[in-house]
């Protein structure tokens, strides 16, 4: 594991430490989430980086879109700072496992469904056998 003491990171350790591609993280650079400096074609990500990408990759976890990601960063960024991306984070935390909840709810009763109807099918199958 990559010491967050050290001040600078390349691409390859990043995607090591935290198992995701150096594409993905690319692609979050490309987003503006991330913004490694350069040493000519090398990419050099600080303890920012880092801990920028460590929210990216909780966030998506979480299911947050990019959007909300960003929105939480850049709120860490801002002259509120903390608390402001705190409060921001729990209601989001609030509305996510509001959905969840839901959709876990909708699961169930598809579940439920599906086993009366497997249940039916097989009463039906053993009337017929038993006409044959």
């Amino acid at each position: 594991m990559l010491s967050t003491m050290q001040q600078r990171y390349n691409i390859g350790e990043l995607s090591r430490e935290f198992g995701v591609t150096t594409r993905a993280i690319r692609f979050y650079e490309d987003e503006g989430l991330l913004s490694p400096t350069r040493d000519g074609t090398r990419r050099i990500f600080s303890t920012r980086d880092y801990t920028r990408l460590k929210l990216i990759l909780r966030g998506k976890r979480l299911g947050f879109t990019l959007r909300e990601v960003r929105e939480l960063l850049d709120l860490y960024d801002g002259p509120e700072g903390e608390s402001s991306q705190l409060e921001l984070f729990i209601r989001k935390l609030s509305e996510h496992r509001t959905a969840l909840i839901k959709k876990r709810s909708e699961i169930d009763a598809v579940l439920t469904e599906m086993k009366v109807l497997a249940t039916q099918c097989e009463h039906l199958l053993r009337r017929a056998d038993k006409t044959y």
